[in-house]
């Protein structure tokens, strides 16, 4: 289990404004249920791709890991983490709360750290629709995997009813964004993947895609008036319709689904 905090006003800033998110994602105590929600289905989305062909003791590397709630989590199922964030200042914040498992930290650029040896599976999540060039991005990723090896990703659903940015696949000159490159939350949201633009981002970073899934609907997000539902229904009936959104057709599961998660497997 992660180690329960306190606040403290002698925190950093980075520290403070990351506890709030802990709140809802570790500790259930949960002010805005749709993100809540929407966090424990992607997370149990992405870790599901990796533990169904990463075995233990595996070298993984999570990218951009924040907080380092999947770093934790996966440390404590028995992988060997390396964590990386550009915020070093987080890396004290997230040993803290290590109970369990092995965590190596290596903050800043990630393309500049140089490592010693690939990996054996990245992890980027809500990372990639944060960047300019997403192909560019997928491809640097798929460098530092082992022939063999895998990367997971979860970002936004780009075929979500409610998304109005463009397309990557459409854009002429993605470099007019760079300069809004890595701002956090959904104002730092440049293109979100549709899973065509997906697969093929894949191919070009020479990288398969194995597997694509989506989750998360309006009800379970809270969205369009829905977060006072949310708030009232049990959570068993939540899980309920959340699993019966799975069973709809390909189709209709793309409009309605709020998250993405694809593993890849380097060729």
């Amino acid at each position: 289990m992660v180690r329960r905090l306190t606040i403290e006003d002698s925190w950093p800033d980075s520290w403070k404004y990351s506890y709030p998110y802990d709140q809802q994602e570790l500790w259930n105590e949960i002010t805005h249920y749709g993100y809540a929600y929407g966090y424990e289905h992607r997370r149990r989305e992405t870790l599901r791709l990796l533990q169904s062909v990463v075995p233990k003791g595996s070298s993984v590397l999570d990218v951009a890991g924040a907080q380092g709630n999947f770093s934790l989590v996966m440390a404590e199922l028995g992988y060997d983490v390396t964590w990386n964030d550009l915020r070093e200042d987080l890396a004290e914040y997230v040993e803290r709360k290590r109970e369990h498992g092995n965590i190596t930290y290596a903050p800043g650029n990630v393309f500049e750290l140089g490592f010693d040896s690939k990996f054996d599976a990245v992890l980027i999540t809500e990372i990639i629709e944060h960047v300019a060039h997403p192909d560019e991005f997928l491809r640097k990723i798929g460098t530092m995997v082992k022939p063999g090896g895998y990367v997971i990703m979860s970002t936004p659903n780009g075929a979500y009813f409610k998304n109005n940015l463009p397309r990557f696949s459409d854009c002429e000159d993605p470099s007019q964004f760079e300069e809004m490159q890595f701002k956090p939350n959904l104002d730092g949201h440049i293109f979100l993947l549709w899973r065509d633009e997906v697969e093929a981002l894949a191919q070009k970073a020479g990288l398969h895609l194995e597997e694509h899934t989506t989750f998360t609907n309006p009800l379970t997000a809270g969205h369009v008036k829905l977060e006072t539902a949310l708030k009232l229904l049990p959570k068993f009936v939540v899980d309920a319709i959340e699993s019966t959104t799975a069973l709809l057709p390909l189709t209709v599961r793309d409009k309605i689904t709020t998250g993405s998660a694809s593993r890849f497997q380097r060729r």
